[in-house]
């Protein structure tokens, strides 16, 4: 599927379609890595006790020392976050597919949240149109594709 050209509005409609479709069919599974993600991401499943060594090391080895959205150094805007791409909220079957995460600041995965993919770059033309070239390199066009599937 190409997702070039068309419309805003279409796509959000896409996206609601396939999330709803797949929720149906969720499985043992998903859950499983839905919770797993938490296990992988933080000592005992807990925000409160850390970061693991191993999502600590993926980090870093998946980021150089700024941002990819807005460009500022990592040690000067509150460290590296992890993130779904595609919130693990609205696509829990991606919570464990290594492929959906990025490395961003504290302050842009605040900003963007729980949107999905389309939700954010419209954000992003609407809000800071000049950092829209960022977001739309970082777009997970092989997930949305397989999300059709």
């Amino acid at each position: 599927m190409d997702f070039e050209g068309k419309e805003l509005k279409e796509l959000f409609e896409l996206a609601d379609k396939i999330g709803n479709k797949r929720y149906n069919r969720l499985t043992r599974q998903d859950l499983e890595d839905y919770k797993k993600f938490d296990n992988w991401r933080y000592i005992n499943g807990d925000s409160e006790c850390g970061t693991t060594k191993e999502s600590q090391d993926w980090a870093k080895e998946h980021s150089d020392w700024d941002c990819p959205i807005c460009g500022d150094r990592f040690s000067e805007c509150g460290g590296r976050t992890i993130d779904h791409k595609l919130p693990r909220s609205q696509y829990p079957w991606l919570s464990m597919d290594f492929r959906n995460f990025w490395v961003i600041c504290r302050a842009c995965n605040e900003q963007k949240g729980e949107m999905h993919w389309f939700e954010y770059e419209h954000y992003m033309f609407v809000h800071h149109p000049n950092l829209l070239p960022a977001i739309q390199d970082a777009r997970p066009t092989q997930l949305l594709k397989s999300l059709r599937e």
